[in-house]
C-alpha cells in the first residue's frame, strides 16, 4: 500500500553503472574497467568510445571504491579548531580557503572543510579521515607552540602542510624552487617531516613599529590574538625584540592576548584606556578587534589618531570602509592559500616535504595614524 504523499515524492535518480556504459558502448564491463582507469588492454579507439559514453551518462568514479582500490580519494582536508563564533565577519580565514580552492578547482580535487571545537577533537577526525580513506592529504592551519599533529599526521604517514609554521632556522628558506625528486624507499625516514608554508612575522612587526615609532609614540600595545598559537607567540616575542632595538620600555610596550573576537577586542581597548597612562598606538592582530577598538575610541570621544592610533595586522574590506580609514599590513592571503594547496599537491604528486616562505606583507598606511598629541607623548 502506498503511504500518503509517497506518489508525490520524486525517487532519487540512479547513478550510472560500469555497466550500463558497458551496454550502451557495446563493450565488456572489464574494457570499460580498462578504459577509464587508463589501463592497457584495450584499444585507442574503444578506450575514447568508452569515455565518450560514460561522459553522456554522467558517471563519477566511487571515492569509497577508490579508496578500497588503493586509489587516491580525490579530496585533501582543512580542520579548523575554533570555537565557531570566534570566527564572525574575519576575513582572513574565506580568503585563505579561497586560494587553496583555486589550486584544487583547477585539479578537480575536493576540499572537505570541518569545524571542530578544541584540539583533540581535531586529532580525532585525522585519525578517522586515514581510517576510512577519506582525504589524501591535509591542511594544517594555526599551528600550536605546543602542537601534537605533526607527529600524529608523520606516524598515520598522511600527507600534510603546516599553513603558518614557524620559519626554519636561520630562516633559509626557498621561495619558488622546484621540487626536488622523491627519495627512494630505503632513503624514507619512518617519521617524514610534513611541509611547511610560514609567514614573516618578524618583519611584519618590525615595519609597524618603525611606522609608529618614526611618527614619535612610545606607548605601543599590542592587542593579540589567542594564546597557544605559534603565530601569537612570534608576534609578541618580535614586538620584544624591536622594542628592545629602539630602546621602548616594556611596561609601555607589550601584548595582551584575546580570542580574536570583536567582544574581547572591545574589551581589552577599554581596559588600555582607561590606564594611568593609556597606550597612544594600538595594534591589533585583526581587521575585526581594530574596527571594534576603532568604535570604542569614537565611543569615549577618542580622536583617531589625534590622541590614539589603530593599525590592523590584516587588511580586508572592513579596514578601507571604516571612518577613519585604517592603517594596515596587506598581504596576499589568497596567495598564501594557494601556495600551501600548491605544496601539498606537489608532495603527492612525489616531491619531497620542504619549507616556503609566503610573499612579505607591507604596511599602508591611511588615516588612523599619526603623530601622538602633545598631552599624549
Amino acid at each position: 500500500m502506498t503511504a500518503p504523499g509517497e506518489a508525490a515524492r520524486p525517487k532519487p535518480a540512479r547513478r550510472p553503472t560500469i555497466k550500463d556504459i558497458a551496454r550502451r558502448a557495446g563493450v565488456s564491463e572489464s574494457a570499460v574497467s580498462f578504459a577509464l582507469n587508463d589501463r592497457p588492454g584495450v584499444s585507442q579507439d574503444t578506450r575514447a568510445r568508452v569515455r565518450r559514453v560514460a561522459e553522456e551518462l554522467g558517471w563519477q568514479a566511487n571515492s569509497a571504491a577508490r579508496a578500497l582500490s588503493g586509489e587516491r580519494a580525490g579530496a585533501l582536508g582543512l580542520v579548523l579548531a575554533r570555537p565557531a563564533r570566534t570566527l564572525g565577519v574575519e576575513s582572513f580565514f574565506l580568503q585563505l580557503v579561497s586560494g587553496i580552492q583555486e589550486v584544487l578547482s583547477a585539479r578537480n580535487i575536493a576540499l572537505l572543510f570541518q569545524v571542530v571545537e578544541d584540539l583533540d577533537a581535531e586529532c580525532a577526525l585525522y585519525r578517522r579521515w586515514w581510517a576510512e580513506r577519506r582525504v589524501d592529504g591535509v591542511l594544517v592551519v594555526d599551528p600550536r607552540t605546543e602542537d601534537p599533529r605533526p607527529e600524529l599526521l608523520s606516524s598515520l604517514g598522511l600527507p600534510a602542510v603546516v599553513v603558518g609554521g614557524p620559519p626554519p632556522p636561520g630562516r633559509d628558506s626557498v621561495a619558488s624552487a622546484p621540487h626536488p625528486a622523491a627519495p627512494g624507499p630505503a632513503d624514507a625516514p619512518p617519521h617524514p617531516p610534513l611541509s611547511t608554508v610560514w609567514a614573516d612575522d618578524s618583519t611584519a612587526m618590525a615595519r609597524i613599529l618603525d611606522h609608529l615609532h618614526g611618527l614619535g609614540h612610545r606607548r605601543i600595545v599590542h592587542i593579540a590574538g589567542l594564546p597557544g598559537l605559534a603565530h601569537t607567540a612570534r608576534r609578541i616575542r618580535s614586538l620584544r625584540t624591536e622594542a628592545d632595538l629602539r630602546g621602548l620600555d616594556h611596561r609601555h610596550v607589550h601584548s595582551v592576548t584575546t580570542d580574536y573576537s570583536d567582544a574581547e577586542g572591545a574589551e581589552a581597548t577599554r581596559r588600555l584606556l582607561d590606564a594611568a597612562r593609556p597606550p597612544t598606538a594600538l595594534v591589533y592582530d585583526n581587521d575585526v578587534m581594530a574596527v571594534a577598538g576603532a568604535s570604542v575610541a569614537a565611543e569615549r570621544g577618542i580622536p583617531v589618531p589625534g590622541a590614539l592610533s589603530i593599525v590592523a595586522w590584516d587588511d580586508s574590506a572592513l579596514c578601507r570602509v571604516t571612518h577613519p580609514r585604517l592603517t594596515a599590513l596587506v598581504r596576499d592571503t589568497p596567495g598564501f592559500g594557494r601556495l600551501a594547496a600548491g605544496e601539498l599537491l606537489a608532495v603527492l604528486d612525489g616531491g619531497e616535504p620542504r619549507t616556503v616562505q609566503g610573499e612579505l606583507p607591507h604596511l599602508e598606511a591611511r588615516e588612523s595614524t599619526g603623530a601622538p598629541g602633545a598631552r599624549q607623548v
